[in-house]
C-alpha cells in the first residue's frame, strides 16, 4: 500500500458512477444482546439505516446501495426498515458464510456491464458514524488510483509479538484500516473472481496482489461497533 493520498480539491471533472456495498454481516454475540449489532437502536432507529443514510447523501450521488445481510436476516431488515418512512432506497441481498463471500453476493447483484471506470465503495454496515468527506475521498481517490481506503494513525504505541518476547515497532509508518474501501469496479470484481484466502482480512487485501491501494484520511469518530462500549461511544459521537 502506498502513502496517504489528499483529493486534489480543485479538479472540476464529473466522478464515474458510484455504487455501494454495505456489508453487515455480524451476530452480536460480542454485544450480549438479544439481536444482530447492526438491528440494535442508535439514538432509537437501527444502527443499520444511520450507515445507509451516510450512503443516501445526495452530495456523494451513490447512484445504487446493497445491503448485504446473512439470509435469515433479510425478512427481519425489510419488516424493521419499513417502520421508518425515510428509509433510503436500496437493494437487500443474502450474504455467504464470510465476509469475502458476501461481498461477492454484492457485486453480484450489481450491474454486469456498468459504464467503464464505474466505481465501488465496500463500507461495514456497523459503521454508521463515517463522515461523508471521507466517504467521498475514497471514491475521489479511486476514481484516480483505482483502489483506495480509509485509514488513520495507530495512537498507542505497538509491538510485535515473538518466540523470545515482544519489540516495538514505528507506529509513524502503520496504519488502522477503516472502511469504506473504493475501488474500480472492474478491479474488484476480478479480485474476487480469485480463490479466498485465509489471509484476506478486508477488501484492500483481496485486491493487493492485483493492484496497489492508495490510502486516504480516515476518522477516529468511523468507529466500527462490536461492544456495548463502542455503542455507547457511537451514542456520544451521534449529534
Amino acid at each position: 500500500m502506498t502513502n496517504v493520498f489528499l483529493p486534489d480539491s480543485s479538479s472540476t471533472s464529473t466522478p464515474p458512477l458510484r455504487y455501494a456495498i454495505l456489508v453487515a454481516g455480524g451476530s452480536g454475540l460480542r454485544m450480549g444482546a438479544d439481536r444482530p449489532k447492526q438491528f440494535l437502536l442508535l439514538h432509537g432507529e437501527p444502527v443499520l439505516l444511520h450507515t445507509l443514510r451516510r450512503f443516501a447523501d445526495p452530495a456523494l450521488g451513490v447512484v445504487q446501495t446493497i445491503v448485504v445481510l446473512p439470509a435469515d436476516q433479510l425478512a427481519y431488515w425489510q419488516a424493521l426498515a419499513a417502520e421508518y418512512a425515510d428509509t433510503p432506497p436500496h437493494t437487500v441481498v443474502a450474504g455467504g458464510e464470510t465476509r469475502w463471500a458476501s461481498v461477492k453476493a454484492g457485486l453480484a447483484a450489481l450491474p454486469a456491464a456498468p459504464p467503464t471506470g464505474a466505481l465501488v465503495a465496500v463500507h461495514d454496515g456497523v459503521r454508521p458514524l463515517v463522515p461523508t468527506s471521507v466517504v467521498e475521498a475514497t471514491y475521489t481517490a479511486a476514481a484516480v488510483h483505482q483502489a483506495a481506503a480509509a485509514a488513520v494513525p495507530p495512537k498507542d504505541s505497538v509491538r510485535m509479538l515473538a518466540a523470545a518476547g515482544s519489540s516495538p515497532l514505528d507506529r509513524r509508518r502503520l496504519r488502522l484500516m477503516q472502511t469504506p474501501q473504493t475501488f474500480d469496479l472492474d478491479l474488484l470484481r476480478r479480485a474476487y473472481r480469485l480463490p479466498e484466502l485465509p489471509t484476506f482480512t478486508d477488501d484492500a487485501s483481496v485486491v493487493d496482489d492485483l493492484h496497489p491501494v492508495q490510502l486516504v484520511e480516515g476518522d477516529y469518530r468511523n468507529l466500527k461497533i462490536t461492544t456495548p462500549e463502542d455503542l455507547l461511544l457511537a451514542e456520544a459521537l451521534l449529534v
